[in-house]
């Protein structure tokens, strides 16, 4: 029995007819624009409480220039995704990036935390409108094999951006140290995303608008309630809003059952659902793929912020060398995309599979490196096992991109790429407000014990992603049971929802 491709049974010979000539250095600018917003949601983190004393900010006001990002980030993805599918994917995703680079410029500028948080906010909308269309654009712009290179440079950018945040931010803050220094974190954005957005006017495909389409707005108004509802505790949660908004959980659960029940009946009669559910229950991959980014990502975010803590706080490190030892990660993760962008064609689930198996024996390593060895430079130890876990990582993200919206149509790519980075989004706003809130609850009850602490946080993570390892391995399993037809669905070919691309 054959490994599942990344395409159509025959993708890798699927000829490129048609293709736009230029459609290589078209996905370099969006990876740019990509890994600017992803990078956004770490880099700030080591400036914080330089902007606290500059803006006499409270810790709490201070928080939201992070969480606040974060939230209207995962809030405006799938209604971002299916205004791309609608409007088309090059205006939505030179729009987005025009106000990125405002909002970037207008945070650089802020002069009290009320400003600071309001263009954060801001700039978190659109991040969140340019994240779908990256994915959608690769969907629309390859083919076959092409599309899971394609696919394995966007992973490699998405791996990078979460683990070198902290570092690059550290860079930043040493080149342009005083007052202030932390402005420089955002307005490094603007001639990057300048540069990109004249690139992208010239080099974005334009398609032939197509027929225009009511957005469901019922839709857009209870998925918002419902990741509204699920989101907001968990980036308060260093201010306690877990505890009292734990109420917000039950209702954003009630709040997507309503979602899911209206999609239903849309899609039903007729309509054109915000997200359709035939995605779920009908697209070869598509539920799969999004329950393991999701649980990948809840360990993948949260013990980056554990190492930062342990690092910093029981190491004694500063922000720039906590990130540095922790760039093995990175660099693997980096390494390994690229490639297993290329392997997926041949290997399918297999190879996130194989990934997950690795990132859990990585991060298991360091676990054990840091909990048995001596202070100082013994925490270099862990470089190996992270470097391992890094590959692993790197075949992760973008194989199971690939292999989630393989089968999705091309029509549906922006809506279908949004609700698979909501998962990822929500995923990691659980592993920030559950990893490190396990880390100091270990260490209020353990003497100050650091090492303790590391080990319960980061090993609890890599259960987390030993539970997408097994989801991981049942769809592996599922997908060579014979009888399981190849391509995308057959109701991908409905007439009645055929739309512009």
């Amino acid at each position: 029995m054959h490994a599942r491709t990344g395409g159509r049974g025959d993708g890798a010979r699927e000829p490129a007819e048609g293709a736009d000539p230029r459609r290589w250095r078209a996905l370099w600018v969006t990876l740019a624009a990509g890994f600017m917003s992803l990078l956004d949601v770490t880099i700030v983190a080591v400036a914080l409480p330089s902007m606290q004393r500059d803006l006499h900010a409270s810790a709490p006001a201070i928080q939201w220039v992070v969480s606040g990002y974060a939230l209207t980030f995962a809030l405006v993805l799938v209604t971002a995704g299916r205004l791309g599918d609608a409007m088309g994917r090059r205006r939505i995703f030179l729009t987005a990036l025009a106000a990125f680079v405002l909002c970037s410029a207008a945070a650089g500028a802020a002069g009290g935390i009320g400003w600071l948080v309001a263009a954060r906010l801001a700039q978190g909308v659109a991040a969140g409108c340019l994240a779908p269309q990256n994915s959608a654009l690769i969907q629309q712009m390859f083919r076959g094999a092409e599309r899971g290179r394609a696919f394995g440079l966007f992973g490699a950018t998405v791996g990078i951006s979460s683990a070198v945040g902290p570092v690059v931010g550290g860079l930043i803050l040493n080149l342009a140290d005083g007052p202030g220094g932390w402005r420089w974190i955002f307005y490094v954005n603007v001639p990057v995303g300048a540069v990109a957005l004249l690139l992208g006017l010239r080099l974005l495909p334009r398609v032939a608008p197509g027929r225009r389409e009511r957005l469901d707005l019922p839709g857009v108004l209870l998925l918002g309630c419902g990741v509204l509802a699920l989101m907001l505790p968990l980036v308060m949660a260093e201010s306690g809003g877990v505890r009292e908004l734990w109420w917000l959980f039950p209702a954003g659960i009630a709040f997507l059952g309503v979602f899911a029940r209206w999609e239903r009946h849309l899609a039903a009669a007729g309509g054109r659902p915000l997200l359709d559910p035939r995605l779920v229950t009908s697209t070869r991959g598509y539920a799969a793929g999004a329950s393991i980014a999701a649980l990948y990502f809840v360990g993948f975010s949260g013990v980056w912020l554990v190492f930062a803590l342990y690092f910093q706080d029981g190491e004694g490190f500063s922000p720039l060398r906590s990130g540095l030892a922790v760039t093995p990660f990175a660099l693997g993760s980096a390494a390994a995309a690229v490639i297993a962008g290329r392997l997926v064609e041949r290997f399918g689930r297999l190879l996130t599979v194989w990934g997950l198996g690795a990132v859990a024996l990585g991060l298991g390593g360091a676990v054990l490196v840091l909990r048995s060895g001596a202070s100082g430079g013994a925490v270099w130890w862990t470089a190996p096992a992270l470097f391992v876990g890094g590959l692993g990582s790197g075949c992760v993200i973008s194989p199971n991109v690939t292999m989630t919206l393989r089968d999705v149509p091309v029509r549906m790519a922006g809506a279908a790429g949004g609700a698979l980075q909501t998962a990822q989004r929500l995923g990691g706003a659980v592993g920030t407000a559950a990893l490190p809130g396990l880390f100091y609850l270990v260490l209020g009850t353990g003497h100050r014990d650091y090492r303790s602490a590391v080990a319960v946080a980061v090993g609890t993570g890599t259960l987390v992603i030993l539970l997408a390892f097994a989801l991981a391995v049942r769809d592996w399993l599922r997908d060579r049971r014979p009888g399981r037809p190849p391509g995308p669905p057959e109701w991908s070919h409905d007439p009645t929802h055929a739309s512009h691309s």
